[in-house]
């Protein structure tokens, strides 16, 4: 079956999608691990560092977990992280991606309903869109807490909002945008239809498409076209 007119459900990451933060993250991660006695340019600090790069697109929470093994010590850098992070977004330091609104507008105009998806902490996410004016962008916004607490690479955030727009019949009518591997895993296993990684953020193609891209795009900006184009579905 051929369908060129068919409305998806898109569910977009936002740092490294469509918002570009310049390495806030590493930097928010350097406050929080100080601030429970891990400092630059010691070892511990330097395998720390690695696993959050490995792990760009988790929930927060759950690499702090990981790495400070116990839940009061997780939550104690969560805090500090979501803390410096916020400050540095309120410094201005976070912009669009080149497109990101223009795209995210286009979609909605096109009739696709657009869920905009972070690993943050709400109060993070919330920092973000309110620096970009984008808090009325997208038709909805979610955080891992808006799913249960789980964020990727698990299914959740994709499936909380198939269940919560209630904008597709099918799950296959669905598409996933991210630049991380674990982005393309919770869209493959959350059974999207379409699920492109964008080469703007974190992981390069090779990676994307060793986690389960269907499509790889130059940015988020290509999405409009690749939902435009016919798609012929097993009959």
């Amino acid at each position: 079956m051929t369908d060129s007119k068919s409305r998806n459900l898109v569910v977009l990451d936002m740092a490294g999608t469509t918002v570009a933060d310049g390495g806030l993250v590493e930097r928010a991660f350097e406050r929080a691990a100080a601030h429970l006695g891990v400092d630059p340019g010691t070892p511990g600090h330097a395998e720390k560092l690695q696993y959050v790069r490995d792990t760009m697109g988790e929930s927060k929470i759950s690499v702090f977990r990981h790495l400070f093994g116990t839940e009061e010590r997780a939550r104690l850098a969560n805090s500090a992280f979501e803390q410096a992070y916020a400050e540095l977004v309120d410094g201005g330091l976070v912009t669009p991606v080149p497109g990101a609104r223009e795209t995210i507008e286009a979609l909605r105009a096109d009739g696709h309903t657009v869920v905009l998806t972070t690993g943050f902490a709400r109060v993070t996410q919330d920092a973000i869109l309110d620096a970009l004016g984008w808090r009325d962008l997208a038709d909805l916004t979610l955080c891992p807490a808006d799913a249960g607490g789980r964020g990727r690479p698990y299914p959740d955030l994709v499936l909380a909002a198939f269940l919560r727009t209630g904008a597709v019949d099918d799950v296959r009518e669905t598409a996933v945008a991210g630049d991380t591997a674990y982005d393309m895993l919770s869209g493959r296993r959350a059974g999207a239809g379409i699920v492109a990684g964008v080469l703007t953020g974190a992981h390069d193609r090779t990676a994307l498409t060793a986690h389960g891209a269907t499509h790889v795009l130059d940015s988020v900006a290509g999405l409009p076209a690749l939902l435009a184009a016919p798609r012929t579905e097993p009959s």
